[in-house]
């Protein structure tokens, strides 16, 4: 018996040292900066750019024609922020647009510049803490970068005066940013709110990656990371979850995903619009993958935006 309980403690003992390392593994490799590859992103989220690359050079051509600069803000904890303010001659329509995990400012806009520089919307496209040219060691995914999003809308007002109409952009993780971003207190000059494949929380979107990919159980990989997370970041990994945050949404919020998002799942934007208290409006785009709706689907897409923004005073 004796031999049998000491047996038994050698193998919880190995099993929690291989949770531990499995963890720590994880967590390196997924929530801080320089470890979490964009390569990595591109494989996991499965949707093929190739054929699109012809078309979003002829657009970053046009794009990085038009007058632009970089510009900084602080954040709440100290962080240098970088974005790129692209403004349009007498415009008081401003797009706030707020990139995936992995990503910046300058790279997923690039297709849409065509539909809002073409509109008459200056565009303010931020690089979220721990990407491109912003601070940052520790990854936000929308938990942080909300209160981030909260001093970027203050600086548009600035910028651009009191009667500014601002609309609010996000793909991915940004559409996770800009949806826990609606539970906040928003200015007045926020009129509108623009989802693309956003996620409920951290933790919800790293148990299906762990399931959908590689076959393993969440517990107590994400819990162990919650914490260390906690610890590190300041921030657990469903501490903010946009699926809460939209119950309290008092701005117009457009929902659009794709039906073929391996990486996140339709389902997410479905319990989103479901939770969703303000006035909603939905797109879901039959065949495309993850972030790939405004191409798989330009028409529709551009359509769904025309219609929501006509609905709302911008």
């Amino acid at each position: 018996m004796k031999k049998k309980v000491t047996a038994a403690a050698i193998f919880l003992g190995l099993l929690t040292v291989a949770e531990a390392g499995g963890s720590a593994y994880f967590y390196r490799r997924t929530m801080k900066r320089g470890n979490a590859k964009k390569e990595r992103t591109i494989k996991m989220a499965g949707t093929d750019w190739n054929q699109y690359m012809p078309l979003m050079q002829e657009r970053k051509e046009y794009m990085m024609a038009q007058p632009h600069e970089d510009v900084y803000q602080f954040s709440e904890d100290g962080l240098k922020l970088h974005a790129t303010w692209f403004p349009a001659e007498d415009s008081k329509r401003v797009v706030i647009c707020f990139h995936g995990y992995t990503s910046q400012g300058m790279s997923d806009y690039i297709g849409l510049s065509d539909y809002y520089m073409k509109r008459n919307f200056s565009m303010l496209l931020v690089d979220e803490r721990a990407h491109g040219d912003s601070e940052g060691e520790y990854i936000g995914f929308g938990c942080l970068d909300r209160m981030d999003a909260q001093g970027w809308i203050e600086w548009v007002i600035e910028k651009c005066g009191e009667d500014v109409s601002i609309l609010l952009h996000g793909t991915s993780m940004g559409g996770a940013t800009v949806l826990m971003t609606s539970g906040l207190k928003l200015p007045v000059q926020v009129k509108g709110i623009v989802s693309d494949c956003g996620f409920t929380s951290a933790k919800e979107v790293f148990t299906h990656v762990l399931h959908s990919m590689y076959h393993l159980p969440a517990f107590p990989m994400i819990q162990i990371s919650s914490l260390v997370n906690r610890k590190k970041a300041g921030y657990g990994l469903d501490d903010c979850n946009a699926a809460r945050e939209v119950q309290k949404a008092e701005v117009p919020i457009l929902l659009i995903h794709g039906d073929a998002d391996t990486f996140v799942p339709c389902s997410m934007c479905e319990k989103i619009y479901e939770n969703c208290a303000s006035k909603k409006q939905k797109l879901i785009v039959k065949g495309a993958a993850h972030a790939e709706s405004y191409y798989k689907d330009t028409e529709a897409y551009e359509q769904a935006l025309n219609e929501f923004i006509g609905g709302i005073e911008l």
